[in-house]
């Protein structure tokens, strides 16, 4: 397994862990305001801020490492508007099929959160908390040693040492492929 790999597979274990810390904050809230009578779409939209309020916290800090742009908390606004809206309408339309059923309350809380959730890590990853690319992932000057190899004949490279003025060159030999 290689590194990006693990760093992958760990940043995708961590968004769980947060997941489903930001669910069960989510259900809390959700479940109190449903029990004291506050419409199920004002509820729902009231427990899934209150979620994703601690989802970007936790998600930039502990599930990403920290890692953000200018445009992180915007993007993290569109991603959770978008993440929002689909969550709200699979509660809405699964509710409605019983609507004083709390068989069907639970489950049009799970399946809106579980979309939600894929939706979320994608809009995340990709887009919120994305680490820039490197100079050599986009073909800058420590490009792969394969790509910029000189030919076999080709002379080799003679640099001065950076600052220096008076000091020796030294010599890079061609790389062998």
């Amino acid at each position: 397994m290689t590194a990006a790999e693990r760093t992958k597979k760990g940043s995708a274990l961590r968004f769980l862990l947060v997941g489903g810390t930001t669910v069960l904050i989510d259900a809390a809230v959700y479940a109190l305001l449903d029990a004291v009578g506050v419409d199920y779409d004002l509820a729902k939209t009231i427990s899934f801020v209150t979620g994703a309020v601690f989802a970007y916290f936790a998600n930039w800090r502990f599930t990403f490492g920290g890692h953000r742009n200018r445009w992180s908390e915007v993007l993290f606004v569109a991603v959770y508007l978008g993440a929002l809206i689909i969550n709200i309408a699979l509660n809405s339309l699964i509710r409605a099929i019983e609507p004083g059923s709390a068989l069907f309350a639970a489950l049009a809380f799970l399946v809106a959160t579980g979309v939600s959730a894929v939706w979320n890590f994608i809009g995340m990853s990709l887009l919120v908390f994305r680490r820039s690319p490197s100079i050599a992932e986009v073909g800058g000057p420590a490009q792969d040693a394969a790509s910029t190899a000189p030919d076999e004949h080709e002379p080799a490279v003679t640099t001065a040492p950076r600052g220096a003025t008076h000091a020796p060159p030294t010599t890079t030999p061609p790389i062998r492929r």
